[in-house]
């Protein structure tokens, strides 16, 4: 059986890079796309392209809605959509290239949209699950410090814990990005993977003084005992050495930024389970500070700034999106408004009360 069809390979890679370099899509959206394509490849057993029709749209459709996760449910909603959507987007494309104008009807992509039985087909998105600040804490307190290594996982959890930066932008961050005087960061996209290529200037968000307090001194430890400049990675990658019998051995810092993400998770779920705590990812982190912020936020411009400050345009998608609301947090807000409901209103209902009988009496 084909594993690949060269001709869709072929498009594939002048696809992505129209989308790089004329959409400006950043290498991390590029590869969420290619992974929904790979997805309708495999299920049409790496048909061409040029074979998409509206007959193959809908059967894909019905293969979403039966596909299982990891977990053994159905897809949700999000993945559904994120699988379809850059189809859509692949096939419009298609359809202004040469060769395959005349093969992709404009129509027949719109049958890669959901109709409203499907969407109800589909399992609701359950409530996202995410570290509480205690939690978080106590993962924090119980990180060795003895080595270089040791010290930077620490601070490099404290400090998305206090900035709520993606882990994609953390191993590009340099020492300059960090303002220690005024506590703050700048994540510059000529410089860092920011999600849709965006400058992202972030204060640290109230978290505690004291978790401010480890990523301050992490930063003067590599200035002032470490020598790094301000060029230098903020978490740098470990580097390996040769011992004596010619095996490579880490435990010291290089100069070097990581070339993904996936070592920074390896770290976040050693610590977990070294606290002996279920494994949150790092992205979980800025569900926690978005519910921080809830509490927090009493009026608009504050909504705004916490949203900014994780680098979204609209505290829509900061206080919906993010830090899931749960039935009890539901429950308990509407208690909490009950009780001031209460307090305001009985005051009046007295003062009624009592005008109405010194008018009876007059």
């Amino acid at each position: 059986m084909a594993t690949y069809h060269p001709e869709n390979e072929r498009m594939k890679t002048k696809y992505f890079a129209f989308e790089k370099e004329a959409n400006g899509k950043s290498p991390q959206t590029i590869e969420n796309m290619r992974k929904a394509i790979i997805r309708y490849e495999e299920f049409t057993k790496h048909d061409s392209f040029k074979t998409f029709n509206n007959k193959k749209a809908m059967e894909f459709k019905a293969h979403l809605l039966k596909t299982k996760n990891k977990h053994g449910q159905p897809l949700s909603a999000s993945t559904i959509a994120h699988t379809l959507s850059p189809l859509q987007e692949l096939f419009k494309w298609l359809a202004t290239q040469g060769g395959y104008k005349t093969q992709i009807r404009y129509p027949d992509i719109e049958y890669l949209n959901l109709n409203e039985n499907d969407k109800h087909k589909i399992q609701p998105n359950t409530l996202k699950e995410y570290p509480s600040e205690e939690q978080i804490r106590k993962v924090i307190a119980s990180m060795p410090t003895h080595t270089d290594v040791e010290k930077r996982n620490r601070a490099m959890i404290a400090f998305v814990f206090a900035t709520g930066v993606r882990d994609g932008a953390l191993i590009g961050l340099k020492l300059k990005h960090v303002n220690t005087g005024k506590k703050y960061v700048v994540q510059n996209p000529n410089e860092v993977d920011t999600k849709f290529r965006k400058r992202i200037n972030t204060k640290f968000f109230p978290v505690g003084d004291d978790i401010h307090q480890i990523v301050l001194d992490w930063v003067e430890f590599l200035r002032k005992e470490k020598l790094f400049a301000d060029n230098d990675p903020l978490f740098p990658k470990e580097e390996l050495v040769q011992d004596d019998d010619r095996n490579f051995k880490g435990g010291k810092l290089s100069h070097q930024h990581w070339k993904s993400a996936a070592g920074v998770r390896v770290i976040w779920k050693q610590a977990f389970e070294a606290a002996s705590m279920r494994y949150f990812p790092p992205h979980r982190f800025r569900d926690t500070l978005s519910s921080i912020g809830r509490k927090l936020c009493s009026n608009t411009e504050e909504q705004m700034a916490w949203a900014k400050n994780l680098g979204h345009e609209s505290p829509a998608t900061t206080f919906m999106v993010y830090g899931g609301f749960s039935p009890d947090q539901q429950f308990e807000v509407i208690e909490r408004l009950g009780k001031k409901s209460s307090k305001t209103v009985s005051p009046d209902i007295e003062a009624i009360a009592e005008a109405v009988a010194k008018k009876l009496r007059s």
